[in-house]
């Protein structure tokens, strides 16, 4: 017994001993230049513009002598902040936007999941071929997908407004109370696919027995899908809709190409283009300031809704 243990404790400290001959684990310079390639992109275009943008937010411009004396920037504590609370055009753009994602993200998100449960089902044939279909429009960069609806938007050049009206109808998609929706369906449009293709690499990684022993149980196809696979997935729904408020408070895109054939959008529609239009006047502090607080609000919302669901979903 004593001989074994021992052997054992000699198989135990061998590669504790090789490990000190060896220098007792990776150099630091074999880990900086494996880190570098990484964090060097991310402190250079990540944390520096983040920075500058929360420096130049605290900054104001001044003038001696007058409105046409000498300007200068200065420090000006949270003048920036006081300005953006109270600019009427920004808690406009904030409730439009918010207003589009209540309804867009829900839809787009329910959409996505039906799609991927069917792709999931071994009733479907040609799964890769509407898979591929589905996913297609993400490939679309945002701009062009844009430029594309708003041809089908136009009354003069859209064959679906000609369609439309010789059945009767009148459809005015850039109207004021239909751009916005016209803007969500563009959106629906490219991120959808997207969307799906998350949930439905989730899917995939559900063994198999899962649905044996519920068929076993007397589990209809659609049992199986509500009760069993989106439960499963909750936390690629919860990571998908974490994405999608993220990316409707940064909407820009499709409400900007959408400006060009319609005046009922303006230059401060969505708060990323209220940014914009405040840096394009030259007032880089006041656009710095906006987009801080548009990533606070981005921050808070979509922080807590992952912590709200994941306490929820028991994650």
């Amino acid at each position: 017994m004593t001989d074994i243990a021992t052997r054992a404790a000699d198989v135990v400290a061998a590669p504790r001993s090789r490990r000190r001959l060896n220098g007792g684990g990776p150099r630091a310079g074999t880990v900086v230049a494996f880190l570098t390639p990484f964090f060097l992109p991310f402190v250079l275009f990540y944390l520096v513009p983040v920075g500058y943008a929360l420096w130049q937010s605290f900054r104001v411009v001044r003038r001696t002598g007058g409105q046409y004396g000498t300007s200068y920037t200065t420090f000006g504590g949270f003048e920036q902040y006081v300005q953006v609370f109270h600019n009427t055009e920004f808690w406009a753009s904030i409730g439009r936007i918010g207003l589009f994602g209540v309804v867009q993200v829900p839809v787009m998100l329910f959409v996505a999941l039906v799609m991927a449960l069917l792709l999931d089902t071994p009733l479907l044939k040609l799964k890769a071929f509407f898979r591929i279909t589905a996913f297609m429009p993400y490939a679309v960069p945002g701009v062009i997908a844009a430029i594309m609806w708003s041809y089908l938007y136009s009354p003069q050049l859209s064959p679906v407004v000609d369609l439309l009206k010789g059945i009767g109808l009148q459809p005015d998609f850039l109207g004021p109370g239909a751009v916005l929706w016209s803007a969500a369906n563009v959106s629906t449009w490219l991120w959808t696919g997207y969307n799906m293709l998350i949930m439905f690499s989730a899917l995939q990684s559900i063994p198999q027995e899962l649905y044996e022993a519920a068929k076993l149980d007397g589990a209809s196809n659609w049992a199986i899908a509500w009760r069993i696979k989106v439960p499963i997935i909750a936390p690629s729904i919860i990571l998908t809709t974490v994405f999608s408020i993220i990316g409707t408070l940064q909407l820009y895109a499709e409400p900007a190409v959408l400006r060009q054939i319609s005046s009922n959008i303006s230059s401060t529609y969505t708060p990323n283009m209220l940014a914009y239009a405040v840096a394009s006047g030259n007032n880089y502090q006041q656009a710095a300031a906006i987009s801080v607080v548009i990533a606070v609000i981005t921050f808070v919302l979509s922080f807590g809704f992952m912590r709200l669901t994941s306490k929820k979903a028991g994650l």
